[in-house]
């Protein structure tokens, strides 16, 4: 199992954070669906539902990644978040 690396800013909140893979330089930017998010082109994105809470997550300087490594993110991500509950979708849930 890797380990990612998840940095949170200060100023942010909480759930709007960055996961770093090391191996691959993969970057997952998470954005909590309460403030702005818009897509960019060419990467990829997922979004978690827990609870009330939604997030969309974006992959920051996508090469082919395996979409594997990229749900392993995401959840691990959740699971320092404490969304033990969480979904991940390919597509924003209605």
């Amino acid at each position: 199992m890797s380990n990612y690396l998840i940095s949170i800013p200060k100023d942010e909140a909480f759930k709007n954070g960055t996961i770093h893979d090391p191996n691959s330089k993969l970057k997952i930017k998470a954005f909590d669906m309460k403030s702005r998010f818009d897509p960019s082109e060419g990467e990829m994105r997922y979004f978690v539902t827990a609870g009330p809470d939604t997030l969309a997550f974006e992959t920051k300087g996508y090469k082919a990644h395996r979409q594997l490594l990229i749900l392993q993110m995401i959840s691990r991500y959740c699971v320092y978040l404490g969304l033990n509950e969480a979904q991940i979708h390919s597509t924003l849930p209605c």
